[in-house]
């Protein structure tokens, strides 16, 4: 097995000139994109060496409490992600804790799950194993609802006449926006599928391709990357029919009237 190669501060170094590079180029043809490459590249390597710190810290002090503060501040972000991301967001608590809730449902108990039944490591909670894995559901089941809800609030929105002559014509909530949510569950699991599609063939994941670079034996790496493709699968999914489904119920009030004042609009985003 070959030994772990360690990168130094010139090997990133390297790396980071391709970046200044891309954000001179947007510079020359006035993409406006600059400064929003620049700030990318300081914020991705601020919160990556504070969150190794953290990590390095964790490992060496495992206890259930300090995981659970953790979690929770990586929900807790990826809920206010997924709100600040819609173009129309639900007001007042709605836009935060419908994701939130959704995130939590579907990405704790499946990760919990694999944890505690098939890795099987003791402690089940063992951070090694429990913040990547989590890490990695509530990244993509983020994003999975946050284009679920935008399909959803912004379809309503547009073709809220539509919606309003079915209720007219006797169809319930449910009927007049089956088929906007529908639409809406499958554009959140459309990345997912691709991502699952093309493995192997036209891309390696990233936790494959890490553990390779790492040392592990391919055929290892290849059966972790399986597990995780899986579960992303699942928690994307049961998290977006979740979260889609709340949705579609807040835009209908008890009278079963369309409410769009129920939804509040960016402004610069909102056309």
């Amino acid at each position: 097995m070959n030994p772990v190669i360690v990168l130094s501060p010139v090997d990133l170094s390297i790396a980071a000139m391709l970046v200044v590079a891309l954000a001179l180029l947007s510079f020359r043809m006035d993409l406006g994109l600059t400064r929003q490459i620049l700030v990318a590249a300081v914020r991705t390597t601020c919160q990556l060496l504070l969150v190794g710190m953290v990590l390095k810290t964790l490992f060496d002090h495992a206890h259930p409490l300090l995981l659970a503060v953790i979690a929770l501040v990586m929900v807790t972000t990826a809920g206010r992600e997924v709100m600040s991301r819609q173009t129309r967001s639900f007001k007042g608590p709605w836009g935060f804790a419908t994701g939130t809730a959704a995130m939590t449902l579907s990405s704790f108990s499946i990760t919990c799950l694999v944890l505690s039944t098939v890795i099987r490591i003791d402690p089940w909670y063992a951070p090694q194993y429990a913040i990547p894995l989590l890490g990695m559901m509530l990244g993509n089941t983020m994003t999975g609802i946050s284009i679920g809800m935008e399909r959803l609030t912004s379809t309503a929105w547009r073709d809220s006449a539509v919606i309003e002559g079915r209720l007219l014509l006797g169809q319930t909530w449910d009927e007049a926006v089956g088929q906007i949510r529908r639409e809406s569950i499958r554009s959140a699991m459309i990345p997912t599928l691709n991502a699952m599609a093309v493995a192997g063939i036209v891309s390696l994941p990233g936790m494959m391709t890490g553990q390779i670079l790492a040392g592990s034996p391919p055929m290892e790496a290849v059966k972790y990357q399986i597990l995780i493709m899986f579960i992303i699968s699942a928690g994307t999914g049961f998290g977006a029919v979740l979260a889609v489904s709340v949705g579609a119920r807040r835009l209908f009030d008890d009278r079963q009237r369309l409410r769009l004042d129920r939804l509040s609009s960016r402004k610069g985003r909102a056309q």
